[in-house]
């Protein structure tokens, strides 16, 4: 059986006259003005407690104390220590439990009085105070075992729910991290690559220039011996000739005082050849020639890759392919050209192949396709279909660069790729890396990237051309191979 605990305060002694009225003036104001703070708050504790993001809070703010009280204890019958039942108001303003403010005045003689305050009353009444019976179902409901354990459910799956996007956001954070590691380490290997190429490119410079130098210091001494040998033998003349003169004038001053029976003996005089001309023009030709072009001519040899010299395969080439004697200029033509049939020919498409394949290392090579207005390049596998029409991809072991109508590009991909290329180049460079697996194609004007397929092939593959089937009203031009002879300094 619960307990009744009343609070008690000191008896005040009931006021009469002006001071009764003026306690009703303050009753009446007060009344009205805790009836609209409680109905404020009220309203403002429905509308922010059942907001999902402060049901946590407001669930911590019933329980929690504050220096003026918790909820709770506003809300608890002075009379039980509980929260209240069917609340009434006094006419002081204080709220008790209907059944406990019935049994309490039910249990005392005397004048009706508020077991808070002690204010005596005329008799017993009081009135239900709906807001706060509001109030205290919400209070009780949520403090109850099922509001509490759905709260833990909410706050458990919000929990869970900011945990996995913590997690997700973590691994995106991981994520980035390794891209950038990634990018810092290709850097610094691409930027380790590009050194050792332009140190290679220093040190093949350094060599030239170190044996063009060598070869004009020995060419300067050679025309510098030959002058001093042509300068020491005038010398030795002049010096022969200076005793043979001193020796005739010996001999004519003697013929004044006797008889000269016989001319004194000379000296054989040295024969002296003409001084050699030197041929400034000749020495110098070599030198003043476009030295530049000529070693950067020179480095080919050296360079890795450098341009490979390739040459068509005939036996590979469409019979409307006509090649040229010296196999590096292929163009199509109206009549078929007399061919052998075996199965390394095309005979559904205007293909050729190069007679080089590389299944290995770096390679690089330089077609010239002038002002064609169509054609295909790149490179195909060995084991490509000859026999049939299939589309250029590298799924069907093409990868290849298409102009089409004088200024389309496009990358041989599925679906086709189109690209934008602000001039049209006259010169394509293609770079093979077989062990990277890596097609580019160049502008071998400026040498400015058009594409490059990093799918590239596996296996052999031979450089690829198309010249396609042009207008027929005009002669078409060929795709030509480019050659680069090794030039060298010579005298």
């Amino acid at each position: 059986m619960r307990s009744t605990r009343v609070r008690r305060v000191p008896k005040q002694q009931p006021r009469q006259g002006s001071e009764s009225r003026r306690d009703f003036e303050v009753f009446g104001h007060t009344f009205l003005q805790v009836t609209y703070n409680t109905f404020a708050f009220t309203s403002s504790v429905w509308t922010h407690f059942w907001q999902p993001s402060t049901m946590a809070a407001a669930a911590a703010a019933v329980v929690a104390k504050s220096p003026k009280g918790s909820l709770r204890e506003d809300l608890t019958c002075a009379i039980c220590c509980d929260l209240f039942r069917e609340p009434v108001m006094l006419a002081c303003m204080h709220h008790f439990c209907k059944p406990c403010i019935s049994r309490y005045w039910r249990g005392t003689q005397g004048p009706v009085t508020c077991p808070q305050c002690r204010k005596e009353f005329s008799s017993k009444q009081f009135q239900t105070n709906y807001l706060v019976t509001a109030m205290v179902e919400k209070v009780r409901a949520t403090t109850s075992d099922t509001y509490i354990k759905n709260l833990e459910k909410q706050l458990k799956e919000t929990l869970e729910s900011h945990r996995q996007k913590k997690e997700d956001v973590i691994n995106s954070i991981r994520r980035d991290k390794d891209k950038m590691d990634t990018i810092k380490r290709f850097g610094a290997d691409l930027e380790a690559r590009v050194k050792g190429e332009f140190r290679a490119l220093y040190q093949m410079l350094h060599d030239e220039e170190t044996c063009v130098l060598e070869q004009l210091r020995r060419e300067q001494e050679e025309e510098l011996e030959k002058v001093q040998r042509h300068l020491e033998a005038m010398e030795m003349a002049v010096r022969e000739l200076e005793d043979n003169m001193r020796a005739l004038q010996q001999a004519s001053g003697a013929t004044e005082n006797v008889m000269l029976t016989e001319l004194p003996q000379l000296r054989s005089c040295v024969l002296v050849d003409v001084a050699p001309e030197f041929d400034t023009n000749a020495f110098s030709n070599k030198y003043l020639a476009p030295l530049q072009y000529i070693t950067w001519r020179k480095m080919f040899k050296s360079l890795e890759p450098g341009p490979s010299p390739l040459t068509f395969d005939v036996d590979t080439a469409h019979p409307n392919i006509q090649v040229s004697r010296d196999k590096t200029a292929a163009v199509e033509c109206d009549v078929m050209i007399p061919h052998t049939d075996h199965n390394k020919r095309f005979l559904q498409c205007v293909n050729i192949l190069a007679a080089q394949g590389f299944q290995s290392g770096r390679h690089y090579w330089e077609v010239e396709v002038g002002s064609k207005p169509k054609w295909d390049l790149g490179v195909a596998s060995e084991a490509v279909d000859r026999q049939a029409r299939i589309k250029l991809s590298p799924e069907t072991g093409y990868w290849t660069l298409r102009l089409r109508n004088g200024s389309e590009y496009s990358a041989g991909t599925q679906p086709w790729t189109r690209l934008q290329i602000g001039s049209s180049p006259q010169r394509l460079g293609v770079f093979l890396d077989c062990d990277e697996r890596r097609v580019s194609f160049y502008n071998a004007g400026d040498m400015s990237l058009l594409y490059s397929f990093t799918n590239g092939p596996r296996g052999k593959v031979f450089p690829f051309f198309s010249p396609c089937i042009s207008d027929r009203s005009q002669k078409p031009p060929p795709i030509k191979l480019l050659h680069y002879p090794h030039v060298a300094l010579s005298g």
